[in-house]
């Protein structure tokens, strides 16, 4: 019989909150498939756990999960975990998984500790769901993407995190609130919620905040009341006047909260 692929989530942070079944299912796999052994081997040790393990990360995947495979073809039983939180998610382990399911092979989910819901569970923003976009394109178009009548949840990095909070508040407003969650789960943890325009100044207030793994849970834009969305297409008309439809629906936005694409929409449908 083949073996079985575990997609297993591991704490991220705090190494207390390793499931049961987790810990079980990396106990009795003959492989440990991890990010970064280092990080892996420190989780294993402290629950007194000698896995073999084998590195797949970001540069290795396709290599290494092709060796994996052959274990899983032989009847050995692969974990895979990532450094914290859970696999593919925003981590490698997605090209391993699919090729898994390719082959016919068991794929068998240990769910477990997730950075986004962690977040999303704390940031107290009331809906059925998120969209969860992962680190921030650099493209142009990526905060577009971001519209939308459900709370987005972004992971960011400390050097990049203050540049990502000025171009939120340059999209949607300093009324827009935000949610910045940095270090869950360890020592230094802090969840702090506010309007854009407070956002800036607190993580310029402490050194230490610049640091750190974040995770950003943007409220939902409210709806757009009748009235407001009239008075943001009168405005749209006079300065379609004189701007292309981009320029006009921008500022418009800007001017009244109503989302930037329903503007945009409206003023394609002006110009026909």
């Amino acid at each position: 019989m083949p073996g079985i692929l575990y997609v297993v989530a591991t704490p991220i942070g705090n190494l207390a909150d390793a499931s049961p079944r987790s810990l079980d299912t990396l106990r009795a796999a003959d492989v440990v498939a991890c990010e970064d052994t280092r990080r892996t081997r420190t989780l294993l040790a402290r629950h007194g756990i000698a896995a073999r393990t084998v590195a797949v990360h970001a540069h290795n995947e396709r290599a290494a999960g092709a060796k994996l495979l052959a274990e899983l073809r032989a009847g050995r039983n692969v974990a895979l975990v990532s450094d914290a939180g859970t696999p593919a998610v925003s981590d490698p382990g997605a090209w391993l998984v699919a090729a898994a399911h390719r082959e016919g092979l068991r794929v068998v989910p240990v769910p477990g500790p997730s950075a986004a819901v962690a977040a999303f569970s704390a940031a107290g923003f009331a809906a059925g769901g998120f969209l969860f976009a992962g680190f921030l394109a650099p493209e142009a178009g990526a905060l577009e993407a971001l519209e939308g009548p459900w709370p987005v949840v972004l992971y960011e990095a400390p050097h990049r995190v203050a540049q990502t909070v000025a171009a939120l508040l340059g999209r949607f407003g300093a009324e827009r609130e935000i949610v910045i969650a940095r270090e869950l789960t360890k020592k230094f943890e802090e969840v702090a919620r506010m309007p854009l325009g407070q956002a800036p100044a607190w993580l310029a207030a402490h050194a230490h905040r610049r640091q750190g793994e974040f995770v950003l849970v943007l409220a939902p834009a409210a709806p757009a009341a009748p009235a407001r969305a009239r008075d943001a297409e009168r405005l749209l008309a006079l300065l379609l006047e004189a701007l292309p439809a981009s320029d006009a629906a921008r500022i418009a936005a800007r001017i009244s909260g109503v989302p930037r694409r329903d503007l945009y929409r409206a003023a394609l449908k002006h110009a026909k």
